[in-house]
Order: C-alpha cells, then sequence, then structure tokens
C-alpha cells in the first residue's frame, strides 16, 4: 500500500531524530576521549548548517504556489511544529529565561502575552485568512478595502509596515546567530552574523516557504531537545523529579528563603554601600560642571606626566595614556556618560526583587507603575502576535481550512512544551547561583565565567568583580546578561561541554527558523505585492520567484549589516517589533474580518494614526532613540508603546469608516465568504 504524505513525513522525521540521537551520543563518546572542546563546537555548528543546506537544496523550487505557501500540502502536525520554530525565536529560546531570572514574577508577561496572542491568532484571524487563499497579509488587507484597483494604497501600507515590523525583528535573530556563533567556534562576532547568514539564505534562497517548512520542523526537534535536557538535568539535581515544571514548584519556597538570607547578609550590604558611594560620588561630579571636567582633565594630564618624569614602566605610561584618551571630550560628553555610570551603579546598589513576588517595590505607587507596565506589555505582546506578518502567513501554508485550526492547536501545543519548562529553568539557574556560586572564593571560580566574559570585552555579558576586596563572591558583585543565561546553563549545572554545543544549536535554530520566516515575510512582500501586483501584473511566474529571491538576498545582507553593530538587546528588539506590528495591523486585520462597514478610507487612517502613535511615544520615551522617561504618558516604559496605538488605530479606523461611504458589493461578498463555515 502507497504511503501517504503525512506517514512519509512521520519516517522522515523519526529517522531524523534517531540519528540527531546518534549523533548527540557519539560526540559524548568523544568529548570523554579527549576531543578539544572547540572542535566539539565546530561539529555542532558544521552538522546543523550542513543539515539545514541539505534540506534547502531537495526542497529547492520554482514553483509560485510552493515558493510562497509550500504548495498548500503541509499537514496539521507539521504546519504546527513549523510555526512553533518560527515562533521560538531568539528571544524566546536565549532570552526569556534570562528575564525571568533578571525580573522574576514581572517577566511572566512574556509567557503570558505570546501565548495568548496566538489565542487570538487562532480565533479571530488565522482561520479567516486560510479561506481567503491568497499568498501574503497585504493581498487579504487589499482585496478586502478596495479590491484589486482601488486597494492599493492600503496593499503599499501594509507591505510598509511588514518590512518594518519584519526587519526589526530579524535584527535581533540575526544578532543572536552572531553571538551563538561567535562563542562556539571562536570567530569573531561580526563573522559568525555572515557565517549564520549564509545557512538562512540556502534555505529561503532555494525553496521558499516550502524549503522552509521542512527545515523549521528539523529545527523545532533540535530546539525541543536542547531546550529540555539542561532543564530536566537541573530539575533531576535540585528538585530531586526530572519534570522541570514539577521541581519548580518545590524549589521556590527555597530560593526564596536564600534570597532573604542573602538580602540580610552583612557582606552583600556592603558591597552595596560601596556601589551607592560610587552613585553619590557620579551624581557630585556631574553637580559640579563643568568645573569637574576642568578638574579631571587636568588631573588625568598630571598623571600622565608625573608617570614620565619618574621614568615609569611602559605598562604604566601606556595606562596613564589611556586613561587621559578615555577622558570625556567636551562637558556635555562628560555628562552623558557621568550621568550613565550613576544610573548604573544606582541600579547595582538595589538589591533585586523577590523571584515570586508580584510587582515588588519600594513603595505602593511603584508597584502600581509595575503592575500597569505588565499589563501593558501582555497586552502589546498578545495583539502583537496577532499581527505579525511571517506567523500569519503560515495560515495559507495548510490544504483546508480545519487543518488551519487543528495546525493552531498543534502549535500552541509544541510552543507550550517550551514555555513552560522556561519559568522552571530560570527558578533552577536561579538556585544554582545563589548557592554555589554566591559564597565561593575568587580563586575558584568555575572557567565558564571568563569563557563568556571574553565574547564582548566592550559589553561584557557576564562580569564579576570583587568589590569589597574579601576574595569570596557575593551576589551584588556578579552582573549577568540575561541573553547568556540559557546559553550557558550546561556549564552553570555542570553537564558536559557537548550538552553546551547542543544547546548553542538550539539557540542557532531558533535565531534562524524565525530569520528565514522572516525575511521571506519581507521579500514576498517586496515581489508579490509590489513588483507583481503593482509594477510588473503580467511577470512570468519564473520571473516573479527569480524577483522575490534577490530581493530577500539584499534584504537579508542589510540586515545583517544592521546587526553587526549591535544596535540593542535581542528582547528590547523584538519587543519593539510587535508594538509596531500590533499598532498597524491588528485593527485593519480583525475589524476587515468581523466589521463589514470599515472602509477602505477607515483602515488606511487606522494604520497611519496607530503606527504614527506608536513611534511618536517610542522617539518620546526611549533614551536610547532620543528621548526621556520624563515624557511618558501614564509611566508606561516605551516597549509597550503599543497600548497606545492599538486603541488609537482602531479608534480612527472606526470614526473615518462611519464618515465615509460604507463597502461596495464586492467587498461585503467576500467578507461573507471568508466567514462561512467551510463545508
Amino acid at each position: 500500500m502507497k504511503r501517504t504524505f503525512f506517514q512519509r513525513l512521520s519516517r522522515y522525521y523519526l529517522l531524523f531524530t534517531g540519528g540527531f540521537g546518534c549523533f548527540l551520543v557519539a560526540l559524548a563518546m568523544l568529548e570523554k576521549e579527549g576531543m578539544p572542546r572547540v572542535w566539539i563546537g565546530y561539529l555542532f555548528m558544521l552538522a546543523t548548517i550542513t543539515l539545514y543546506a541539505f534540506i534547502g537544496l531537495v526542497s529547492r523550487t520554482s514553483n509560485v504556489s510552493e515558493y510562497y505557501v509550500a504548495g498548500r500540502r503541509v499537514p496539521a502536525l507539521f504546519n504546527g511544529m513549523a510555526t512553533a520554530a518560527d515562533w521560538i525565536s531568539a528571544a524566546s529560546f536565549i532570552s526569556l529565561a534570562g528575564t525571568l531570572y533578571l525580573h522574576g514574577f514581572d517577566g511572566l508577561a512574556y509567557i503570558m502575552g505570546w501565548t495568548g496572542g496566538y489565542c487570538l491568532v487562532a480565533l479571530l484571524i488565522a482561520p479567516y485568512l486560510r479561506k481567503f487563499s491568497q499568498y501574503t497579509i497585504p493581498d487579504f488587507l487589499a482585496a478586502r478595502y478596495g479590491g484589486p484597483h482601488h486597494g492599493r494604497i492600503v496593499r503599499m501600507m501594509a507591505v510598509a509596515a511588514t518590512i518594518i515590523v519584519s526587519f526589526t525583528y530579524v535584527v535581533a535573530q540575526i544578532y543572536a546567530v552572531g553571538l551563538i556563533a561567535s562563542r562556539f567556534t571562536g570567530v569573531d562576532f561580526s563573522v559568525g552574523i555572515f557565517l549564520g547568514l549564509a545557512s538562512i539564505l540556502v534555505c529561503s534562497f532555494l525553496g521558499g516557504m516550502r524549503a522552509i517548512t521542512w527545515t523549521q520542523v528539523a529545527q523545532y526537534i533540535i530546539i525541543l531537545v536542547a531546550f529540555l535536557i539542561p532543564a530536566i538535568w537541573l530539575s533531576a539535581k535540585h528538585g530531586g523529579n526530572p519534570v522541570p515544571q514539577v521541581a519548580y514548584g518545590k524549589l521556590l519556597p527555597k530560593l526564596t528563603a536564600r534570597e532573604q538570607a542573602l538580602q540580610h547578609d552583612p557582606k552583600e550590604q556592603e558591597v552595596r554601600r560601596i556601589y551607592q558611594e560610587r552613585a553619590a560620588a557620579y551624581a557630585e561630579k556631574v553637580a559640579g560642571l563643568p568645573g569637574t571636567w576642568d578638574a579631571g582633565r587636568f588631573e588625568a594630564q598630571r598623571q600622565l606626566d608625573a608617570v614620565k618624569q619618574r621614568n615609569g614602566t611602559l605598562l604604566e605610561i601606556r595606562l596613564a595614556e589611556k586613561a587621559l584618551l578615555a577622558y570625556p571630550k567636551t562637558v556635555e560628553e562628560a555628562q552623558e556618560a557621568w550621568d550613565a555610570a550613576r544610573r548604573y551603579y544606582e541600579q547595582r546598589a538595589t538589591p533585586p526583587a523577590p523571584h515570586a513576588e508580584p510587582f515588588a517595590a519600594a513603595t505602593a505607587q511603584a508597584s502600581d507603575v509595575k503592575r500597569n507596565n505588565f499589563l501593558a506589555l501582555v497586552f502589546c505582546l498578545m495583539v502583537g502576535t496577532a499581527a505579525l506578518p511571517h506567523i500569519l502567513m503560515r495560515s495559507y501554508t495548510t490544504p483546508s481550512v480545519h487543518e488551519t485550526r487543528v495546525s493552531v492547536f498543534w502549535t500552541l501545543f509544541f510552543i507550550l512544551l517550551i514555555y513552560l519548562t522556561i519559568p522552571a529553568l530560570a527558578v533552577m539557574v536561579k538556585y544554582d547561583v545563589y548557592t554555589a556560586m554566591v559564597g565561593s572564593k575568587f580563586s575558584q571560580l568555575p572557567t565558564w565565567v571568563s569563557y563568556w566574559a571574553n565574547v564582548d570585552r566592550v559589553h561584557p555579558l557576564i562580569s564579576i568583580a570583587d568589590i569589597n576586596r574579601d576574595g569570596i563572591v557575593q551576589l551584588a558583585e556578579i552582573a549577568i546578561d540575561g541573553d547568556v543565561l540559557v546559553l550557558a546553563t550546561p556549564e552553570i549545572a555542570g553537564l558536559p561541554y557537548v550538552i553546551s554545543g547542543l544547546v548553542a544549536a538550539g539557540g542557532l535554530a531558533a535565531a534562524l527558523s524565525t530569520a528565514d520566516g522572516l525575511l521571506l515575510a519581507i521579500s514576498n512582500a517586496l515581489s508579490h505585492d509590489i513588483y507583481y501586483q503593482t509594477v510588473d501584473p503580467h511577470a512570468s511566474t519564473q520571473k516573479r520567484v527569480t524577483i522575490s529571491k534577490l530581493l530577500l538576498l539584499a534584504v537579508a545582507f542589510i540586515a545583517a549589516y544592521a546587526a553587526s553593530t549591535k544596535p540593542a538587546d535581542i528582547l528590547s528588539l523584538v519587543s519593539a517589533a510587535f508594538s509596531l506590528a500590533g499598532s498597524t495591523l491588528f485593527p485593519a486585520l480583525v475589524l476587515g474580518v468581523f466589521w463589514q462597514r470599515a472602509t477602505r478610507q477607515g483602515a488606511v487612517a487606522g494604520m497611519a494614526i496607530g503606527f504614527l502613535v506608536c513611534v511618536y511615544y517610542m522617539l518620546h520615551t526611549n533614551p536610547i532613540l532620543g528621548g526621556s522617561a520624563a515624557g511618558q504618558w501614564f509611566q508606561i516604559a516605551p516597549v509597550s508603546a503599543g497600548i497606545f496605538g492599538v486603541p488609537a488605530g482602531a479608534l480612527a479606523m472606526i470614526v473615518v469608516s462611519w464618515l465615509t461611504p460604507p463597502p461596495g458589493k464586492d467587498v461585503l461578498a467576500l467578507v461573507d465568504y471568508i466567514r462561512t463555515p467551510e463545508a
């Protein structure tokens, strides 16, 4: 009997999973026999990238339907796995556990927002897009708001939104690729970015959605194995139970007790007093400008002259010269640098909030601000998820509307396998650090600390300094970047290095899978919605696919260059993309399905107003973008700008729709069609 497509796929991926398991066992044996760590890192990188390239080559296509939507024949289970891999980006795999480690309960906003957002996708958008049966999100918006002739402006605005949102998001993924590659192969960060880019391009360039889908299924398997093994190990080690979610509940009271003990430790308080004194010193220097700047510059020059006059060593002279060169060149530069230093030391002087306490703050008012920001972030992530073009595109790849609904169920299931483990992993790593590292001697620090400290010397991912000169590590002396936590977890837990390589491969798979989908969303919007629908409607299918591939190549290199400048941390970039997506696309998508009175003019006004309000708030309140926290509305952080952009866009769309003539019969017929249940 001839096997069905689903059975063949199941057989292929079971064989792949078995082969990957054998690969891990073989590397573990080689490590035991003395294989150098760097070789293991290279083997992991080489094997996984070669695998993705192989799938890309096998799945290459020039067929429009295959390239844009994988031929609309992906079974629900495998589409769910592919979408989960598309969804579990570098932010989820690398940064989310680190955010929970650093911020405790408040970090759960990301878990709740992203998971809740997928429920909105399932209920409000995905089945209706599949019933529409086209290729891109701008396709749907253009047809809904004016048809082929009058919907051009809506299409252009949707394309612009798709490009801005996806580009912001993809830069974060490529940044993560550079971080992982530089750590596990020893290459420069920028070189690591372009190595990862080669893998991305082989999949998306050759086979489009077809190649990306089958690659993402393999990537999800790697992501799942890479995330669960260290979590299960730590769970058994600290909780006596291999199920992280069960051990998590048992370990949380122990972590709370350890936090309370450290908070009242005299040594911890001593270190924080030193930080407070340093912050006060910088505050005095800022208050004394410009006199303090002149005095400091004079003192740096005097120190250099003194070293030269007493014939100091070459090293002493170099250090004095370096101090003079590093001194702020102007009063304005000094104010900016010293203010940043003051804020840094004030932050280090503040004890960490208890992990399990919601909205922990010194005052009730500060706690209320934290709660409001928590709810605002959950809202922005939910509506942003429901409007992300690269996620919604996957609604087009299943054989039917029913399969799309089932696919969303499987997506949520596969996402939750990771998302329910992330809070547990954060608690277990935190407990390990608080009990094993804190209180140990500086002379006995594990080697992984120096490894990660040297990955990025300008902005160290981890730093531990003996502030009070007692030779003992205090919690206040440890500074860990959230982006490093998951990648360093195997070494923190004392696992073999082969597991570190596995986690790196998982992080790489998470970043590459999302980057593939994002780049395809951008190139498809440019080639299909601008070139084919606007510039050359008579272009052959071969020409359309070729244009898409060339545009994908161009966008990929621009994104790689942007990532090489290290613009911000991964989670901040990703969160900005969600606010922009929600503010610009969410009202137009949802009202387009559920409100027949929504008009083209209303959609244009809603998308424009939502986008402008969101961008204005980000620019006005984010210090990185030249704004100030003093400009915040209701003390809402700029990462949650969508809390203002989404209602503004929806309100503008409703008001303008009522003030303009209702849509024509063809549009009303389209709305009725996509909302009619499938036979």
